[in-house]
C-alpha cells in the first residue's frame, strides 16, 4: 500500500493577524509549513509529499527537501486538485490531504486515517461536539441546536486516490473540505478520533494556543558539570574568563578556569557528548595555557549544530578566597557574550565549604554548573 500526502498552503491566511500569511509566521521557533512537513516526513507510511503553495510564494519553498512543490489555484479545492493532478502520473493507492493551518497534527492521527482506508474509501479525523449549540443574532441567543451526531472536522482527510481525483474532477462550486467533495460523489467516509491539539489556526488567539501545544513537545536537556583545581604560586586566578587578584594562581594544563570548565562540561553533559578531557585532552600540548573560552565556544557550537538553544546557565564557585561577589557581574557578562545569551540568563554565584575539605583549607577552588538546552 502506498500513501502520499498533499499539504495545502496556498491561502493568504491573513485573518490570524501579524501582516503575514499564517503558514509563514513564526510558531514556536518555526513556521506552520515546517511543522506540517516534518510531521508527514517522519511518518513511516508516507512515501511522498506534495506542498501546494500560492504562485506568489513559490520562492519561499527553496531548500525544502524530499517534497514536490506545486502552484495552487484561486480556491482551496482548485489547489487540492492541482496537487492530485501532480500525483496522477505516478498515482499512490491513498492520498492524505492536510491543511497547513493544522501544524499540530500527530503521527497517531495520520496512522489512524491510513488504517481506516483499508476498509473505507475515505476517512477523516473529527471531534464530537460536546458544547451546547446556540443560534444567535444581534448579540442575543435566538435558539438552540441539538448537538447529537455533530462533529468538528479536522485534517488530514484520506481517500483512495483514484476515487478522490474523480470526485474533484466531477465537482463544481465550492466545498468546505474534501470530505464534502467525496460525499458529493457518493463516497463513504469513516470518522476516526481527532485530537484537540490538532487545532486549526484561524484567528489571532489560535496562534497562542498552537504555540503552547507545540512547545510542549520540545526536547529539553539539563546538564551538570563539576571541576576542581589546586592552587599554585601566582598572583591571580581566572574565573569565568575574568582575572581576579589573589595570593595564588590555579594549577592546570590550560588557564585552569575552574568555573568555565564546569560550565563547559555542563553543556557537553546536556548533549551527552562527554567532557572537556575528551575534546581537549591535557596530554595534547596545543592546549597548554589555552584560554578556556576556546572550550566553552566549542561546546556552544556543538549545541547549536545539534539544533539546541542554551536558555540558561548557573555556576557556583566554591572557595574561601578570593571574594567572588565584586566580580560576579563581570563574570556573567563575559559568559553571556561567549554563549550569545542575555546576561539575565547567566548566573554566577559563590559559596564556601565552611572551612571543610580542601576548599576549606584553602588548597584550591571547586565549581559546579548547570546548563539548560532546548530544541524546539
Amino acid at each position: 500500500m502506498t500513501n502520499a500526502a498533499i499539504i495545502v498552503a496556498a491561502g493568504k491566511g491573513l485573518r490570524a493577524g501579524g501582516g503575514l500569511a499564517k503558514q509563514w509566521r513564526d510558531l514556536a521557533g518555526r513556521n506552520a509549513v515546517a511543522w506540517s512537513l516534518d510531521a508527514f516526513r517522519a511518518h513511516p507510511e508516507i512515501g511522498r509529499i506534495i506542498l501546494v503553495l500560492s504562485p506568489d510564494d513559490m520562492d519561499l519553498a527553496a531548500g525544502y527537501r524530499d517534497v514536490d512543490i506545486v502552484a495552487g489555484g484561486t480556491s482551496r479545492s482548485a489547489s487540492v486538485l492541482a496537487g492530485l493532478e501532480h500525483l496522477a502520473s505516478d498515482p499512490p493507492q491513498n492520498v492524505l490531504i492536510h491543511d497547513v493551518a493544522r501544524p499540530g497534527v500527530s503521527a497517531g492521527i495520520i496512522s489512524d486515517v491510513i488504517a481506516a482506508l483499508r476498509d473505507h474509501p475515505g476517512a477523516a479525523p473529527a471531534l464530537a461536539v460536546s458544547d451546547a449549540l446556540w443560534r444567535g443574532g444581534d448579540g442575543q441567543v435566538t435558539g438552540t441546536t441539538d448537538r447529537a451526531g455533530l462533529y468538528r472536522a479536522q485534517t488530514p482527510q484520506g481517500f483512495h486516490f483514484t476515487a478522490i481525483l474523480a470526485a474533484h474532477h466531477a465537482f463544481t462550486g465550492e466545498a468546505a473540505d474534501d470530505v464534502a467533495i467525496a460525499r458529493a460523489a457518493g463516497m463513504k467516509v469513516a470518522i476516526v478520533d481527532g485530537d484537540e491539539d490538532n487545532l486549526k489556526i484561524t484567528l489571532p488567539g489560535d496562534f497562542a494556543r498552537a504555540e503552547r501545544n507545540l512547545r510542549g513537545s520540545m526536547d529539553i536537556r539539563v546538564g551538570n558539570g563539576f571541576d576542581v583545581h589546586a592552587f599554585e604560586t601566582g598572583d591571580q586566578v581566572v574565573l569565568c574568563g575574568v582575572p581576579v587578584p589573589h595570593s595564588h594562581a590555579l594549577k592546570g594544563h590550560s588557564d585552569a578556569d575552574v568555573a568555565m570548565h564546569a560550565l563547559t562540561d555542563a553543556i557537553y553533559g546536556a548533549l551527552a557528548m562527554g567532557d572537556i578531557g575528551q575534546w581537549f585532552p591535557p596530554s595534547d600540548p596545543q592546549w597548554k595555557g589555552a584560554a578556556s573560552s576556546v572550550f566553552l565556544r566549542h561546546a556552544v557550537k556543538r549545541a547549536v549544530d545539534e539544533g539546541y538553544a542554551i536558555t540558561h546557565t548557573d555556576c557556583t564557585i566554591i572557595c574561601e578566597a578570593p571574594k567572588i561577589g565584586p566580580h560576579s557581574l563581570a563574570m556573567r557578562q563575559n559568559l553571556a557574550a561567549i554563549m550569545g545569551l542575555d546576561v539575565k540568563a547567566v548566573s554566577v554565584k559563590a559559596t564556601t565549604s565552611e572551612r571543610l575539605g580542601f576548599t576549606g583549607r584553602g588548597e584550591g577552588i571547586a565549581a559546579m554548573a548547570t546548563a539548560t538546552l532546548v530544541k524546539p
